[in-house]
């Protein structure tokens, strides 16, 4: 840090095509530097209300270039020696076998060569339709945070699959394949941004880029008209989590040491899986040649390949996979077939859901009070998940980027959830904003975008003709925009669409076009509805199981010389052991009793595969006269929480049996009742 502070020049303007001063404009600046192109004050404060106000984008990786053993994405988000060498020549990817099988819009061969100069001329890169160089500078997203955004949620991100295909095929590897390795390197580098960006603004605590742990801490960064970036974790294998031949490598005390780790570090929010089935989950699939290369990365590190089969009706659906041919560029990596499997017809579905020791992961950040991201698990395995959080009313859950199956939104709102939309162009965005709408309404819920920038995504192409914008323009708080320039190269969003972060205003702007103002107000209110859920999250506190401890007892039990299946078992804290009713009884029921009369709200009932298809729950003060609470007359097992439409007082509660869904009797693994 010491060499760039004897190099920055004090600029009374600060960098931009006009010269302004005022607590938002950087005193001292290293040159040469990227311009902002942005003039104004930025917006501060709160509304009458208190709310915040501020756009959020709830998904990025800023520093993917240290992610994937650094050979990824070429260009480095920030460097000491200045912006020659953080968006230096691409040296070693002049043939990019990466860039293009996955950018399509290049229309380039696998082995044809892009120009790889960045700084200061910018040839061929960043495009929107890039995945391999960056897209996140520093000074790109202090364009954005001038444009109104507020929050930003940063997820370290790798994949150890894709990592060694890498160091053979653009290497060799700058660092460790390991994902937690990688994700304590980008919290640092995360933290080392904060502390350069402070050191142009005059010392700790003073630039706009604040690191944030708790919601108190965001709200005051939003309030004070800066950028709150929020700790997230993306990586296929967290705490060593990976699955090889299907047998988990880690332990649930790995969990609970990596657990502690990250929340010591101030990560909020985390994946529990991403891109391969892990030890904790099954993963929703990519499609395409995206998958086809993520695929070929989960066999490399787990041994098998992904199993998809053909839904079943009324199953909820993953994304459709491919198999066929390598390329042979691929199929050259040491250990691969040439041939990925043949796959069933679609509608696929992972098979894979949520394992024992991922419910022990979940449950262990609701213990912390972490955001539980749902977005790439299986199908299975988020239905499940939301099971457990609706069991607990547990707020934290978030889908960031468009990768939660669209038919569990409403669970995911009622549970106090937030979710943001892919940073798709804005005509697609605009569209599915109007389209998932009333939804939100119902939830009161408001909106954001996750641009997944520095993912393997892309980026919003350019606009159509309905869709341009005019320069300069003028942003929702007053800030006037130019076109952005970076040393020799200018930016226009009408021809590039979003090559970088620094376009995120223009892209803004071009749904103020196409909406009006509705659309970029609901996107203001964003943060403030991100950080409801952030709150409820921190200050969730669980409710107090009132059948532990209690009484319980059966209409029957079966007889089993191996196991014991008594009714105490269903109400002893672990899913290990379970009551079971006598076989063929369709009015078979477990109870429980308290000591005296208890308000009773909600019933959690952890099914085994002998569950009821129609039951209610009932409640009794007395244990002789009895009230149906609540009727269930479509019962598929798993994790039911049957919700009263109001509390009431009672001494007994039973789960009566009406008909069964096996030919066996009921079984009931945990049965929790709560005020």
């Amino acid at each position: 840090m010491v060499a760039v502070l004897g190099a920055v020049v004090v600029i009374a303007g600060g960098t931009g095509a006009t010269a302004e001063s005022g607590w938002w404009v950087a005193t001292a600046t290293p040159s040469p530097e990227s311009e902002v192109n942005a003039t104004g004050e930025p917006e501060r404060g709160t509304d009458a209300d208190g709310n915040v106000t501020g756009y959020i984008d709830a998904h990025t990786h800023m520093f993917m270039d240290l992610g994937m053993g650094g050979n990824a994405v070429c260009g480095s988000t920030w460097s000491e020696k200045g912006i020659a060498d953080a968006l230096k020549d691409c040296d070693r990817h002049g043939v990019s076998i990466l860039e293009n099988l996955t950018n399509s819009a290049a229309g380039r061969g696998i082995l044809d060569k892009h120009d790889t100069v960045g700084w200061p001329t910018f040839k061929d890169w960043p495009t929107y339709s890039s995945f391999t160089h960056q897209q996140m500078y520093y000074k790109w997203v202090e364009r954005a945070w001038r444009g109104g955004q507020r929050v930003m949620v940063n997820d370290m991100v790798s994949n150890p699959g894709l990592c060694p295909i890498l160091g053979i095929v653009a290497g060799p590897n700058k660092y460790s394949c390991d994902d937690m390795d990688t994700v304590r390197r980008q919290i640092k580098a995360t933290y080392d941004l904060q502390n350069y960006v402070d050191k142009q603004y005059g010392g700790a605590g003073k630039g706009w880029y604040r690191v944030v742990k708790t919601p108190e801490q965001a709200r005051k960064v939003v309030a004070d008209g800066k950028l709150a970036v929020v700790l997230g974790v993306e990586v296929s294998e967290p705490f060593g989590c990976k699955q090889v031949l299907g047998a988990p490598q880690c332990t649930k005390a790995d969990i609970d040491k990596g657990l502690d780790e990250l929340k010591g570090k101030g990560v909020s929010s985390m994946f529990l899986c991403h891109k391969f089935d892990n030890a904790l989950c099954g993963v929703r699939y990519d499609e395409s040649t995206a998958g086809l290369l993520v695929n070929v990365g989960q066999f490399l590190t787990t041994g098998t390949w992904w199993n998809p089969t053909t839904c079943k009706e009324g199953q909820v659906a993953d994304n459709t996979v491919i198999g066929g041919v390598l390329p042979s560029e691929i199929a050259a990596v040491p250990g691969l077939p040439a041939v990925l499997p043949v796959y069933p017809k679609g509608p696929h579905c992972n098979p894979r859901g949520l394992t024992e020791l991922g419910e022990y992961a979940l449950r262990g950040m609701i213990k912390r009070n972490m955001i539980v991201e749902m977005d790439h698990m299986s199908a299975k395995a988020a239905g499940r998940a939301l099971d457990i959080l609706e069991a607990e009313a547990y707020p934290g859950a978030v889908s960031s980027h468009d990768w939660m199956a669209e038919p569990y939104m409403e669970r995911l709102y009622a549970l106090g959830g937030f979710a943001s939309q892919y940073g798709h162009t804005a005509t697609e965005f605009a569209a599915q904003w109007k389209e998932t709408k009333p939804l939100r309404d119902k939830y009161g819920v408001a909106y954001g975008y996750g641009t997944d920038m520095n993912g393997f995504g892309g980026t919003a192409a350019p606009p159509t003709d309905a869709a341009k914008i005019s320069y300069p323009f003028t942003g929702r708080d007053g800030t006037v925009f130019e076109r952005q320039v970076t040393g020799e190269r200018t930016w226009d969003y009408n021809a590039e669409g979003v090559p970088h972060y620094g376009l995120v205003p223009d892209w803004i702007e071009s749904l103020r076009v196409l909406e009006g103002s509705e659309i970029v107000d609901d996107l203001a209110a964003g943060s403030e509805s991100y950080l409801r859920t952030w709150g409820a999250t921190a200050d969730f506190e669980p409710g107090a199981n009132l059948a532990s401890g209690a009484i319980a007892s059966a209409s029957s039990t079966e007889r089993n010389l191996l196991k014991d299946l008594k009714p105490g078992n269903a109400i002893d804290g672990k899913t290990s052991t379970r009551w079971a009713s006598r076989w063929g009884q369709d009015d078979a029921w477990l109870q429980v009793e308290f000591l005296s009369a208890r308000q009773v709200g909600k019933v959690t009932i952890e099914w085994e595969q002998a569950h009821a298809r129609q039951y209610r729950v009932q409640t009794s003060l007395d244990g002789k006269r009895w009230r149906d609470v609540a009727i269930v007359g479509r019962g598929d097992g798993g994790l039911d929480t049957v919700r009263l439409d109001r509390p009431v007082s009672a001494r007994f509660v039973r789960v009566q049996g009406v008909e069964r869904a096996t030919k066996y009797g009921y079984s009931i693994k945990e049965l929790g009742v709560f005020s």
